[in-house]
């Protein structure tokens, strides 16, 4: 088989899963590529933990990350199909990502940062549910929210956890985030909030060694939070490829009016 050029210089990356592996390879026989520092584009082979890994690995970057569905759902994914592949990349939409960035300090009194390109969640680690204060640019908004948790959801990620929790789904470009509670005890009737893209969100771990809560943004765990602040990073993105019938935008408005 000839192994084709592309207009733009590409590079293929595939998670642990056999069923990624083996569509890496089929695609490195058809295609030229090369490294991933030297690639204009990268092609992402797996589900959307994999594309969320990958990326905030290339957040700051200019490179371009094209993702191909060899896991489950493959909400952030194209359509796995091997052929005219150079076709589809030149026909793509883009997308840029601004991630959230997550900063914690935990008992011990260490400083952990951390992005999140669908959200950030904090969690009760025990059978005690959490009590934390919420903090919207200086202010104290919520005072003793009893809870098994809370987020704050990007558009990208409103479809994902947040939506399973009971959050609104936002619309790409909408220009907010998603504030949700998980599981809300006290005060019962509140159910989330929605916030400018460009607030500070605070929280405020209350009786944080009796009842101790972890902080995650996407996959990355900090243990034993005290406090956690949150900020969507205006400056910083990251450009995501769609192929045009299922861009982004479409996949967004369709979910809401998924049964």
């Amino acid at each position: 088989m000839t192994v084709q050029s592309l207009e733009k210089k590409i590079a293929v990356l595939a998670s642990e899963t056999d069923k990624a592996h083996a569509a890496m390879r089929e695609l490195q026989s058809r295609y030229e590529t090369v490294p991933p520092e030297d690639a204009e584009i990268i092609i992402a082979l797996g589900g959307d933990g994999f594309m969320l890994h990958t990326l905030r690995d290339y957040v700051g970057s200019e490179k371009a990350i094209y993702g191909l569905n060899r896991g489950t759902i493959g909400f952030l994914m194209n359509e796995y199909r091997p052929d005219a592949l150079g076709k589809r990349l030149a026909e793509a939409q883009t997308v840029k990502l601004h991630p959230l960035r997550m900063r914690t300090v935990t008992q011990n009194g260490d400083t952990i940062e951390a992005i999140a390109i669908n959200e950030v969640s904090l969690f009760r680690e025990t059978r005690q549910a959490a009590r934390i204060d919420i903090r919207i640019d200086g202010v104290v908004r919520l005072h003793n929210l009893v809870c098994d948790g809370v987020m704050v959801a990007t558009p990208a990620g409103s479809t994902a956890y947040n939506l399973s929790a009971h959050g609104p789904i936002l619309p790409f470009g909408s220009g907010v985030l998603a504030l949700t509670p998980i599981s809300p005890f006290r005060p019962r009737r509140w159910r989330g909030a929605l916030l400018p893209q460009n607030a500070k969100i605070e929280f405020e771990v209350i009786e944080n060694r009796k009842r101790p809560v972890s902080a995650v943004a996407d996959d990355t765990e900090v243990r034993d939070v005290v406090s956690v602040s949150i900020q969507q990073d205006r400056e910083t993105g990251v450009k995501i490829l769609f192929d045009p019938e299922h861009n982004l935008e479409e996949r967004i408005l369709k979910e809401q009016f998924t049964a």
